[in-house]
């Protein structure tokens, strides 16, 4: 392997357009083990909130999804033995399906898991395009997680019952103890799309209504940047090359809503490509 490196109901908002602002920060970059890691450090100006980033570069994309299968794994069995309860949000698309199957081939305790996810889309249950429809053909109902600790959002009530519904199941929930996020081409994050609301301030609610999206369908449901950050960890997983010219401006301290999302012990992101 190639390393480089809840909310009240009242409080949920519909998404609107308007972009938060990033001003790069960057730190210097350095050598770190036996790999070489490049780090950066980000101020996101709405929150007032440091970014910072671990960048590791997997030779291949099989590699890469080891890699993740491999840090879920291990993120689980730390919060199972500290807490006795894992919490993972899922991220959607196309990119984390292999990781999903790998995940049902493993054997961890099941029992202790808890599964939410970071957004959805308006969609019927069943339809495949669902990310809780993906995730429970790949995954989890091939495991014995207990069907009342996985948590999907109700997305085909629209995007503000199911905003309102998400958020009060929520309610009282403390930190994540994994949340893994892709990113699109355009540099969105779960449904945080450029150019509309990604709930950054410190008193933004935990899910937010969308609307407009700019790839369909247009309704989503997602939690907001900062209910996202509230997790003692962060995994990106980006794969394609198709992917470059979005890390390229994130880590040039552009305003993309990947760049919203910051832990104060740092985000780690995958990648199956070597950045600009």
């Amino acid at each position: 392997m190639l390393t480089v490196m809840g909310l009240a109901p009242r409080q949920i908002m519909k998404v609107s357009r308007h972009a938060r602002t990033l001003s790069p920060n960057p730190s210097p970059v350095k050598g770190e083990g036996s790999g070489v890691s490049r780090s950066a450090t980000f101020t996101f100006t709405a929150m007032q909130t440091r970014q910072s980033c671990r960048w590791h570069v997997l030779a291949t994309t099989d590699a890469l999804e080891q890699d993740a299968t491999a840090r879920i794994l291990h993120a689980a069995q730390q919060a199972i033995a500290r807490a006795g309860a894992f919490h993972l949000v899922l991220a959607g698309g196309s990119t984390p399906r292999r990781i999903y199957r790998a995940l049902a081939q493993s054997a961890p305790d099941w029992a202790n898991w808890h599964v939410w996810f970071g957004d959805e889309r308006c969609l019927p249950p069943h339809d495949p395009e669902r990310n809780s429809r993906m995730a429970a053909d790949a995954w989890l109902d091939q495991v014995p997680i207990p069907p009342v600790q996985i948590h999907p959002i109700p997305a085909e009530l629209g995007p503000v019952a199911a905003a309102n519904g998400y958020a009060q199941v929520l309610a009282g929930l403390g930190d994540f103890d994994l949340v893994l996020l892709g990113l699109g081409e355009d540099g969105h994050t779960a449904s945080l799309f450029p150019g509309h609301e990604w709930g950054t301030e410190a008193t933004a609610p935990a899910v937010l209504a969308v609307f407009d999206a700019p790839k369909p369908p247009a309704e989503r449901v997602s939690l907001s940047a900062r209910r996202l950050a509230a997790a003692r960890q962060v995994l990106f997983i980006v794969s394609g090359t198709g992917k470059q010219p979005a890390v390229a401006e994130w880590r040039a301290g552009a305003a993309i809503p990947a760049a919203a999302i910051a832990i104060a012990s740092g985000v780690d992101v995958l990648l199956d490509f070597q950045p600009d």
